[in-house]
């Protein structure tokens, strides 16, 4: 079996909807709660997994992160590490997943998941289910941005390079 001609379309930037959708405060599946200079963080609303969060590259359309000059990598993977890092100062996790998948979506984001003392499969990668289950309760979603946030910006105290959504 192939890859569908659809994916290379998007691979090579046409109809991204990552590119498309610009840097909103909240978009689909979270709220932002973090913008830097390489990546805007959102906290993912499904209740999948508290914490988890998705990290999408806002400059120009790539698909892998290979195709990043060194200052723009070194840029994007720290601010993936200051979103994690504020996860584990925040909630916690026995241990934090980086993913950068992009299988049915090829722009470069990552998936930053916190994994849990409970975890569904401690040990393996997080199973993530083929339909999200339904969003966590408003106000615990709430209360881990503004948390997040508040770390976030402490971490920007430390380096310029970073700032809060």
């Amino acid at each position: 079996m192939e890859w569908p001609e659809s994916f290379y379309a998007l691979r090579r930037g046409e109809g991204c909807a990552m590119c498309a959708e610009g840097r909103p405060e909240e978009n689909e599946f979270g709220l932002r709660i973090f913008k830097g200079k390489a990546l805007d963080a959102y906290l993912q609303r499904d209740g999948r997994q508290r914490g988890y969060t998705i990290a999408t590259w806002r400059g120009r359309h790539v698909a892998e992160p290979t195709e990043l000059s060194a200052d723009e990598a070194a840029q994007y993977w720290l601010e993936v590490l200051a979103v994690g890092r504020a996860i584990e100062t925040v909630l916690r996790p026995v241990k934090m997943n980086y993913e950068v998948l992009g299988n049915s979506l090829p722009h470069l984001h990552t998936h930053v998941m916190p994994r849990y003392a409970d975890d569904p499969r401690p040990g393996w990668p997080f199973p993530h289910p083929e339909h999200p289950p339904p969003p966590q309760p408003e106000d615990d979603f709430r209360r881990d941005v503004d948390a997040l946030r508040s770390a976030l910006a402490g971490d920007v105290a430390e380096s310029p390079r970073r700032q809060p959504a």
